[in-house]
């Protein structure tokens, strides 16, 4: 775990949601308020916002993943013809939000045909993970072990292990597939994917492919250890990223055929390498930047070459569809980038649609057991909808009809929870901004009260 602590920055995640500004009162109303006409504004707003939910939200039942799926049926008109469908966490590791993400994925599979989970976690991991899921062949547990720390949990066995079970029996075409859409480990696979598919289309070049493979291909035990090595113990990497480049250019330049498979994935696994060894030598500051713009560019490949259509499953931050993505956290500072899905917005247009999961208050998992997470502050998304507390999870399309402080609401500048499992002590330092509520998400699967993931 010291690994992976101290390569967060490059695989963290954080929850994400919305800060809204008050709605401008009548001069009738602001008389009425006293001396904080403001405070009282966010009340009214609050309440009207609440009602609107109130009236709006289907109730969901349970957060059992293994429970029937009637009460999600309102998502088959929500989603209607969408191709991708992110599935975003507040925060990773939280048991009834993973229900819910898996009760949510489930519906999208049985229902809606659904045939490809792509994921935050690293590509050549997800090449593991999707022969498991498709053939049962490895350890479940083992193998998310060897994630980024975020899904290490049972949850997340059970929702890989269900997509394990869809699968068995079923014609290979009809199977749900697997892909990673991250670099940050990138390993052996890619190596070994790159080198034989040079040594087949151009021997005379594997000279060439051996120096560059002299720089890069990793010799540590394990990809979490090599991510390690070159981050803190090379001191000059420019070479490492020139090889890196020069061998990317190499492949790309390759003779093919349109349509060459083989030539294309050699490609994408050789684009992993370069994106590894680029994101531990630029700037920490453009490093979210950096991600989100691969892991697009990761998930649009993939599904150029499958098209069936894509859950993808991921922190809010990348999921929403939010150009103007801020992170704030005492560790890390201010955090600038575009998102996954405003890229996915941007190139699918209403053909993605983007699901926010939110939580109100309970426990999450510290690095010595629970922490207490109070609910959000007034002026966050979260906020109205743990107010509606006749619901123990909600599901609320924000697009339904709303009136006019609704809709001022849904328009207004977004805050919400930040990376609070860094600094579970300080849970309203850690937050998100950048865009408004009706920008980042299509849909809002609210749950009340959460407790952590239960441990491999």
């Amino acid at each position: 775990m010291q690994q992976r602590t101290a390569l967060r920055f490059a695989a963290s995640a954080a929850g994400t949601v919305v800060l809204f500004s008050g709605v401008g009162l009548t001069a009738q109303a602001a008389a009425e308020t006293g001396a904080r006409p403001a405070a009282a504004s966010a009340v009214l707003e609050t309440r009207a916002v609440t009602e609107w939910i109130e009236r709006n939200a289907h109730r969901l039942g349970t957060v059992d993943p293994g429970a029937p799926l009637d009460d999600l049926e309102p998502l088959r008109r929500s989603v209607g013809n969408a191709s991708i469908v992110g599935l975003g966490e507040p925060q990773h590791g939280l048991r009834e939000v993973t229900g819910l993400k898996h009760r949510t994925m489930r519906y999208l599979v049985e229902r809606m045909g659904f045939r490809s989970i792509a994921w935050e976690d690293d590509w050549t991991l997800g090449l593991e993970i999707d022969r498991y899921i498709r053939t049962g062949q490895g350890d479940v547990d083992a193998l998310l072990r060897r994630t980024s720390g975020a899904w290490a949990d049972r949850d997340t066995a059970d929702a890989l292990n269900w997509l394990r079970d869809f699968n068995t029996g079923r014609k290979k075409n009809d199977q749900v597939r697997f892909v990673g859409v991250e670099y940050y480990t990138t390993w052996l696979p890619a190596y070994d994917i790159v080198g034989a598919h040079v040594a087949k289309a151009a021997p005379s070049l594997v000279p060439q492919l051996r120096r560059h493979m002299k720089w890069l291909r990793p010799r540590k035990q394990d990809a979490w250890a090599h991510a390690g090595w070159y981050m803190h113990e090379v001191t000059d990497k420019e070479p490492y990223v020139e090889h890196a480049r020069d061998l990317y250019d190499m492949v790309e330049r390759l003779p093919h055929r349109p349509g060459d498979r083989a030539y294309s994935l050699a490609v994408h696994a050789a684009k992993q390498i370069r994106s590894f060894y680029l994101n531990y030598y630029i700037p920490r500051e453009t490093s979210y930047a950096f991600r989100d713009a691969r892991a697009a560019e990761n998930l649009r490949w993939w599904r150029g070459h499958h098209h069936g259509k894509v859950v993808y499953w991921a922190a809010t931050p990348h999921t929403a569809a939010a150009p103007g993505m801020r992170l704030f956290s005492p560790e890390q500072g201010e955090m600038a980038f575009a998102s996954v899905g405003s890229y996915l917005r941007r190139w699918f247009g209403d053909r993605y649609r983007s699901i926010g999961f939110t939580f109100d208050h309970g426990t999450i998992a510290g690095e010595s057991g629970p922490v207490l997470m109070p609910p959000p502050r007034e002026e966050w998304v979260e906020h109205p909808f743990g107010q509606a507390t006749r619901f123990d999870q909600l599901l609320m399309d924000l697009r339904a009809a709303a009136p006019a402080p609704v809709r001022a609401w849904l328009r207004s500048p977004i805050t919400t929870r930040g990376i609070a499992a860094e600094t579970p002590e300080l849970p309203y330092d850690s937050h998100a901004t950048g865009g408004t509520a009706r920008q980042w998400f299509d849909l809002v699967v609210h749950r009340q009260a959460v407790t952590p993931a239960r441990p491999l």
